[in-house]
């Protein structure tokens, strides 16, 4: 138990850092997932100039 403790205290930064940016990392995955189930892209919206433009915003 002692050993664990001592693991944690010289690694407690490490792991801080590690759990926002997992965090974050989630939290831009799942406002990707809701985005696109309403329907919007990523992209710039000029479909025009876009090597897929007929494939991106099928109706």
């Amino acid at each position: 138990m002692t050993l664990m403790l001592a693991w944690l205290s010289s690694n407690i930064g490490t792991i801080i850092v590690a759990v926002i940016l997992a965090a974050v990392v989630g939290f831009v995955i799942a406002r990707m997932a809701v985005d696109k189930k309403r329907g919007k892209s990523i992209c710039g919206g000029n479909c025009a100039a876009c090597a897929l433009h007929g494939e991106c915003h099928k109706k």
